[in-house]
């Protein structure tokens, strides 16, 4: 097959942004930026590859069979990086020791992840966040989800939710229950798939009292308003729980004070699926999907798996789903305008570029057309590239 022929494929769970779309992603993400920018957040850059042994150097971490793998000059097992928390943990108990506490870190990256291709996920997917490091503060945590909601309003988005959930009042639930650790590891499975029915048939098959299967089943039915928490309370009798219920509504009560609480439900089936959320966890949706636009939550012993203490909150948006997000729901992104297209008669290039570069030097967007043209035919050109305004020079 020539070669004008040939169906040029790209590797699998990958996808070109095409110029209309990849100027929607560039503004999408210069609004998010920005507000990261305005809440005091630095950006941080890492390498698209790191060590094999620094991105599972996480306790925990089962992702190693879902990494893009390769082996550098020195047959040293590589991976490119399949989130950003890790990479941003090295660095931070590595080479920012010194800084003045907390940290406050944001990134707008590309991240791998090999696994069944879905809409609005690739392989290849892009995410912006933020890692707010050296605080065990409620306060961080209700900046976190704040910063959340504010960023998807930034880019577009006001129809959605925030699913607020705690770790440890599954956690303490479990421990009360008399769960081992066996029967443990299927149930957080089973609430994290929101699997109602594995996870019925888990709990009828798991040596506990009929009352400790009864709170167990109900632990994915506890989404609402402040009304959950007190049935979550009634069901408890471990501190552990307690100070998770405790917890939360402490972050519930700054996130009244921060005027999003509009946003915000109780969902104490939300574990996410990371096991290093050590403490408040939370997803948003928005209809439409039927999966999260973003999650985050507490991971307060990552750092100490990279040899310093250190608390630590935080959250990522995907790039990707918001974009769909806003399709599906008929918005628009706002993207930069393209103000002059000039074009010229024959004869007059060099009085066009003195013309186009003194427009850009004036901070306009502009483009030159590429050889010489009548005027009706320059008009023609403009309405079909979006400029606002046509300069002929004749």
């Amino acid at each position: 097959m020539e070669n004008k022929e040939k169906v040029w494929e790209i590797p699998y769970g990958t996808r070109d942004f095409l110029p209309r779309e990849a100027a929607e992603k560039r503004a999408i993400e210069t609004a998010i930026a920005e507000e990261f920018n305005r809440w005091g957040y630095d950006e941080i850059v890492t390498p698209t590859v790191e060590l094999l042994d620094t991105l599972t150097a996480v306790s925990g971490s089962d992702m190693e069979p879902h990494m893009f793998k390769l082996f550098d000059k020195n047959n040293r097992t590589l991976a490119l990086r399949h989130e950003m928390t890790t990479p941003i943990a090295r660095v931070a108990a590595s080479r920012m020791k010194e800084e003045k506490l907390p940290l406050k870190l944001s990134y707008i990256s590309s991240v791998f992840r090999y696994e069944q291709t879905q809409t609005g996920r690739q392989c290849e997917f892009h995410q912006a966040g933020v890692e707010l490091l050296g605080s065990d503060k409620p306060t961080t945590d209700a900046e976190i989800i704040a910063l959340a909601v504010s960023v998807m309003k930034q880019a577009g988005l006001n129809d959605f939710i925030i699913c607020l959930g705690q770790v440890d009042f599954i956690n303490g639930l479990m421990k009360q229950c008399g769960i081992g650790s066996k029967d443990k590891a299927k149930i957080r499975s089973a609430i994290e798939q929101r699997d109602l029915v594995g996870l019925n048939r888990i709990v009828d098959h798991t040596d506990i009292s009929e009352d400790a299967k009864t709170k167990v089943k109900e632990i994915p039915l506890l989404h609402g308003g402040k009304d959950v928490l007190k049935k979550a309370y009634s069901m408890i009798n471990n501190e552990q729980s307690r100070k998770a219920l405790d917890n939360l509504s402490e972050i519930y009560t700054l996130l009244e004070a921060y005027n999003v609480a509009e946003y915000i439900t109780f969902d104490l089936g939300v574990i996410r699926d990371f096991s290093y959320y050590t403490g408040m966890v939370f997803e948003a949706y928005t209809p439409g999907l039927g999966y999260p636009l973003c999650g985050g939550g507490r991971y307060d012993n990552m750092l100490t798996d990279f040899g310093t203490e250190l608390s630590a909150t935080g959250f990522a948006v995907g790039i990707e789903r918001i974009m769909l997000a806003l399709e599906r729901h008929g918005l628009k992104c706002e993207k930069k305008q393209r103000d002059v297209y000039v074009a010229f008669a024959a004869g007059k290039a060099t009085e066009a570029i003195k013309a186009v570069q003194k427009l850009r030097r004036a901070g306009e967007a502009c483009e030159l057309a590429p050889g010489p043209s009548s005027e009706p035919e320059a008009e023609e050109c403009r309405g079909g590239k979006g400029y606002q305004q046509l300069i002929f020079i004749k």
